[in-house]
């Protein structure tokens, strides 16, 4: 859900931490894919969208169409912030005129998402344009994110307007090293997401879960596996 708060001056070391997961942690030992080797593997679009979306309710076109291959789905956009779900010392109605306290997906605790903590990002909700579901992507599911040279799993944690694309929770853009604050925060393009078809990290709402999960997919996607 699109939203955008006030800076921050501190942030929690519960939500460093956890923003820091993704940044370090490499599933079964082995070297990480790197940004170049994935970029390599979405460079032709053949699109499953229905058409385009726009980046922002005010962009005067749209121009990001979601492509897909027999293992993925993806689309190169820019990051808003959602700072929605779970109170946090971050994400809350004073540092938030829109907060919102719910995500579109829950954790294995039955809990909505902490934006401050989970590193996910919002798909489009289901619409004229694409259906997420049909495309086997699902609450939850693994995702890739790159920008510039980083390279960070995340998983789908919440939706958004149906008609505009790219946004990811304050910890995700964190972990990029993308300014967080959802007022003044975000990258205007640059950012690649990748989503792994009928994957799931579990429980969702673990960083290192999505970690481990999201380098065996990206290993095998990349023909290293």
């Amino acid at each position: 859900m699109r939203t955008r708060t006030l800076f921050l001056s501190a942030l929690s070391g519960a939500a460093l931490l956890a923003a820091a997961l993704p940044a370090t942690a490499v599933a079964d030992g082995e070297s990480p894919v790197g940004a170049a080797e994935l970029l390599a593997k979405v460079k032709n679009c053949a699109p499953v969208s229905q058409g385009k979306y726009r980046t922002d309710q005010s962009a005067a076109a749209a121009t990001v169409p979601v492509c897909g291959t027999d293992e993925v789905v993806f689309w190169e956009a820019d990051m808003d912030i959602d700072c929605d779900g779970q109170v946090s010392t971050a994400c809350n109605t004073r540092t938030d005129p829109s907060f919102q306290p719910q995500t579109a997906f829950q954790g294995s605790d039955g809990k909505y998402l902490d934006s401050s903590k989970v590193p996910y990002v919002v798909v489009p909700g289901p619409g004229p344009l694409w259906n997420y579901t049909t495309s086997g992507i699902k609450g939850g599911g693994v995702v890739a994110v790159i920008h510039g040279d980083k390279v960070r799993y995340a998983v789908v944690g919440d939706t958004g307007p149906t008609g505009i694309i790219g946004e990811g929770s304050y910890a995700l853009a964190q972990s990029l090293g993308i300014d967080p604050d959802p007022k003044t925060g975000g990258t205007p393009s640059g950012v690649t997401y990748i989503l792994f078809r009928n994957s799931k990290a579990s429980p969702i709402e673990s960083p290192a879960a999505a970690v481990s999960a999201g380098e065996a997919l990206a290993r095998k996607f990349a023909g290293q596996a």
